[in-house]
């Protein structure tokens, strides 16, 4: 009668607003059953009879207040009529007619708990009883009284209990989570969103966890439809917490089962709700060996329903560690091996393959079955945690006779006692973020523009401007302009006279000015490629391409800066500058032509009778001046040849200049930048990955 007056009780309590046929936690009319004749949270089989689905009722963070007293009395209980009226009617079921007067004779005695603390979301509020600030579904009895509710211990109100302190890594790893956010900054311009996509979720995921409690230790249990990992979760805690069956899927949603306070934030943080999250069997030899342990069942990986497999992939990137629950029938599946084990090969410190049901397997085989899983870890590139070496744990064990699990226990207890699982987790998925950045930011050549292929590139602009015909005109200006300052007046007049009376041929010139400018500017065109290709070489494909469109963008209106710079480069109008023989040799040559008057005017005054006749000095003075004229001319145009060479060559230099600092300025210049940048990232990337590489200079 003592366990009918409690159930009664329990029905009729004031506040319980849940379906007809709802258990306590929300999950379905499976869990009253099962709170009748499977003690969840360390019940003792008795007090699990006497109490009914009243302790989970206590467990999901109820009033103590309105709870009634364990020995089924009716004392203390706001409802002695109804438990008396009960025992009179000698039924346990639920009363659901004489609710509203429940509610109403309650409302002197307790205020009705809400729904969320009813989850455990507001353990500050609750007045008696255990709280919970993590919202766990638990149960907790006396050892002396069992089927009673452990007694509170204030009056007053409980105190929140402190949060736990949060995750900090190490100095290595805070540096590579730097360096990371540092190159995915510097490469948003460069770099599409997708390629990027998994290096920004490992930089929020591990800013959440770094947030959260580092006391604790998140591991799933996931596995392949029949291998048992419900069993084995329910080995692991000690009491029939998840589901198992033959139905399948049996496993529909994740469940928590947590070992110690405070891992509410990070249940929250994968999306199980309160109704989902439970204690495991309160035993201190347990809690001592596996606290910080939040345990996750997950549903079946290759599930028919598309759901199952999505909440699957989408917890197993949130949790710390994983243990992969193989069956002997399917340890070999091909889509655990290539769609999760093989991908996060590089998770093999945090994670552990258990080969379940090895009491199916006789006599040897099961070491047989062992090694060969071990082969095909190794196949996938895991690394097995063997002889002290860091790496994957591989066990075998039968969920279902227990062999195997005490050691799984104490390998999970090392495990979660070393606070390290979530640090290793994100190292992991810091160097699988790395490694696929790979192809867009690691290059084995050494990139950048040389020497060689910058003065190749100024060559070209200069031949598109023509800086060595110009240089070659200046010089040709230059001995012009000597020639006709010391040439003689007598050849200088019979070339003009020759240049006068020349016809023309009538031939058309080679080129037009229209078809110049077109070679021009394809000649430009050509250099700018040049130079983006040799630029580019070796780099990742899309900085290649960056420095392409940065060359290209500044090749736009290259060829009319080209021309305006040549237009003020070339030389000022006007005569070319002389040397300091030039008055001398203009003097000689002078000389030499009034030499030449003197001697004609003697002979024809000796021939008109004006002088005496003498004709030795006259036609000295004639050769002198005839010899002598050519002579000063043709020594005026070998001494030019040097200063004309050095003019025309001083003009191409400066047009070259001119034409090179333009290039440098429209091309050279915004290809240098990519170039700087993509150095940047290469060191950033050096950093992540921990390597320190060398690449080549850029452009300066």
């Amino acid at each position: 009668m003592t366990a009918v007056t409690d159930h009664t009780d329990h029905a009729d309590r004031p506040g319980d607003d849940r379906p007809e046929g709802t258990g306590p936690g929300g999950d379905g009319p499976g869990d009253e059953r099962r709170g009748a004749g499977h003690p969840e949270g360390g019940v003792p089989e008795g007090a699990a009879s006497a109490a009914g689905s009243a302790d989970q009722e206590h467990a999901d963070g109820t009033s103590g207040e309105c709870l009634p007293d364990a020995a089924g009395s009716g004392a203390g209980s706001p409802f002695p009529e109804k438990a008396e009226r009960a025992e009179a009617d000698g039924s346990g079921g639920s009363a659901r007619g004489d609710a509203p007067s429940a509610q109403d004779a309650s409302k002197d005695t307790c205020e009705p708990p809400s729904r969320a603390r009813a989850e455990g979301d507001d353990p500050s509020r609750a007045e008696e009883g255990p709280v919970w600030d993590d919202g766990l579904i638990a149960r907790r009895v006396t050892e002396g009284a069992p089927g009673r509710y452990q007694a509170p211990t204030a009056t007053t109100g409980t105190v929140a209990p402190a949060l736990p302190a949060p995750l900090a890594y190490d100095g290595p790893l805070r540096s590579r989570l730097d360096a990371l956010r540092e190159l995915v900054g510097l490469s948003r311009t460069r770099l599409d969103s997708r390629t990027l996509a998994e290096a920004g979720r490992v930089l929020d995921e591990a800013a959440a966890r770094r947030r959260l409690s580092g006391e604790h230790t998140v591991v799933a249990i996931a596995g392949a439809t029949g291998s048992g990992k419900s069993q084995l979760f329910n080995a692991l805690a000690g009491v029939a917490i998840s589901e198992t069956g033959v139905r399948r899927p049996t496993t529909s949603a994740p469940i928590a089962c947590s070992w110690s306070d405070g891992a509410a934030t990070l249940i929250d943080r994968i999306g199980i709700p309160g109704r989902l999250r439970r204690r495991p069997l309160q035993s201190p030899e347990a809690e001592a060996q596996l606290r910080g342990l939040v345990l996750v069942d997950l549903p079946d990986h290759d599930s028919a329903a598309v759901q199952h497999r999505e909440q699957v992939d989408r917890v197993l990137a949130l949790v710390d560690a994983v243990i992969w629950v193989v069956d002997p029938e399917k340890y070999a599946d091909a889509v655990l091996h290539e769609r999760y084990l093989r991908p996060l090969a590089g998770h093999a410190e945090v994670t552990f393959v258990v080969l379940n049901q090895v009491d199916r397997l006789p006599g040897e085989a099961a070491d047989q079955v062992l090694d060969d899983l071990r082969r095909l870890l190794d196949e996938d590139g895991i690394a097995l945690g063997e002889y002290g070496e860091p790496g994957a744990t591989v066990l075998s064990l039968s969920a279902l006779t227990g062999a195997g699990v005490p050691e799984l226990r104490e390998c999970l207890g090392q495990f979660v006692a070393e606070r390290g699982a979530a640090a290793r987790r994100i190292t992991a998925d810091l160097d699988a973020a790395a490694a696929r950045l790979r192809p867009v930011y690691a290059t084995g050549r050494r990139v950048g523009l040389s020497e060689e292929a910058r003065d190749e590139f100024a060559d070209r602009l200069a031949d598109a401007v023509g800086a060595v015909a110009t240089g070659e005109a200046a010089e040709r200006a230059w001995r012009r302009n000597a020639n006709r300052a010391c040439g003689t007046p007598w050849l200088r007049l019979w070339r003009w006279y020759l240049d006068r009376r020349e016809p023309s041929t009538g031939r058309l010139p080679v080129s037009t000015p229209a078809d110049e400018e077109a070679t021009a500017r394809q000649r430009v065109e050509q250099a700018v490629r040049t130079v983006a290709d040799r630029a580019s070489y070796g780099l990742p494909a899309p900085w290649a391409q960056a420095v392409r469109e940065a060359a290209v963008r500044g090749a736009q209106g290259l060829p009319e800066a080209l021309d305006d710079m040549a237009a003020r480069a070339t030389t000022p109008a006007g005569r070319p500058p002389r040397p300091g023989w030039w008055p001398v040799a203009v003097f000689a040559q002078a000389s030499m032509t009034i030499l030449q008057i003197v001697g004609g005017l003697w002979l024809v005054g000796q021939i008109v009778g004006v002088m005496s006749p003498n004709l030795g000095v006259p036609v000295l003075l004639m050769i002198a001046g005839i010899v002598g004229g050519p002579a000063v001319e043709w020594s005026s145009r070998m001494a030019a040849r040097g200063p004309a060479r050095r003019y025309g060559l001083e003009a191409e230099r400066r047009l070259r200049e001119a034409a090179a600092g333009c290039g440098r300025a429209r091309v050279l210049d915004p290809v240098a930048a990519e170039l700087l940048r993509y150095r940047e990232v290469r060191e950033q990337y050096g950093r992540v990955t921990g390597v320190t590489t060398t690449v080549g200079a850029p452009v300066g």
